[in-house]
């Protein structure tokens, strides 16, 4: 499992590596809100565990606004708040799961790897739809229109993640991420991939649904504001 961390207790971190690690998992780490709000949503992780009472920016609203984004990332809140209107408004936060302190290490661990298999699963079975674009993740089949879209496995990568999280943006980072993990290719192959993906997705069709949004990356959604999409389109150069 890949895990973000959000906690600024160092104590309490450094014991999450100790163990984690030793177990085959990769764990990042931020001491507050605003930065594990920003690591949550550019880049790619299997499972989250979040701290409610952080500097600068409590858990709930990090969570609150993790949703907001559109990303479906298994989430388990973390902290010694263990009153049940607590752990009520945790869940209707959008929380996965809630692990009050103290805890037991393997406690916390079965916990993720229930929550990253559920999740798992969910994508396996989930057909995704935007518009009159469907991607069926069981069978791999993408249509538009009731028409077969033939996309390269990195196309259709790239469309899952973009369908997943519309009609939110979806950092550059974050999809060169799902395509390479932590070793990107030199050059702009993602840009490459995108015009690949528009051809298929929005060459045919007078509805594009492929946005570019100049310094921040792409977002997939039913947009009708033909100014807004020429202006993308000469930004992104792709078009």
């Amino acid at each position: 499992m890949r895990v973000l961390v959000v906690e600024d207790n160092r104590s309490l971190v450094a014991n999450l590596f100790d163990y984690f690690e030793a177990r085959g998992h990769v764990l990042d780490a931020a001491p507050d809100g605003p930065t594990g709000l920003h690591l949550a949503v550019t880049q790619h992780y299997d499972a989250i565990v979040l701290d409610w009472m952080l500097p600068r920016m409590d858990g709930r609203e990090v969570l609150s606004r993790l949703r907001d984004s559109g990303a479906d990332v298994p989430v388990l809140m973390l902290t010694a708040r263990d009153e049940l209107p607590d752990k009520i408004a945790g869940f209707r936060a959008g929380a996965d799961d809630y692990l009050t302190k103290p805890f037991d290490l393997p406690e916390l661990e079965v916990r993720l790897e229930a929550l990253v298999t559920r999740a798992s699963g969910r994508g396996r079975s989930k057909l995704l739809q935007v518009a009159d674009l469907r991607l069926d993740l069981t069978t791999l089949e993408a249509t538009r229109g009731g028409r077969t879209l033939h996309l390269y496995p990195a196309c259709r990568k790239l469309l899952e993640v973009l369908m997943q999280s519309s009609p939110a943006a979806v950092t550059r980072e974050r999809l060169e991420h799902a395509l390479w993990g932590d070793s990107p290719p030199d050059g702009d192959m993602l840009r490459s991939h995108v015009y690949e993906l528009r051809r298929s997705v929005d060459g045919p069709f007078p509805v594009k649904l492929i946005h570019t949004l100049p310094r921040v990356g792409y977002r997939l959604a039913n947009v009708t504001d033909t100014d807004t999409d020429d202006r993308e389109a000469t930004a992104d150069g792709s078009d």
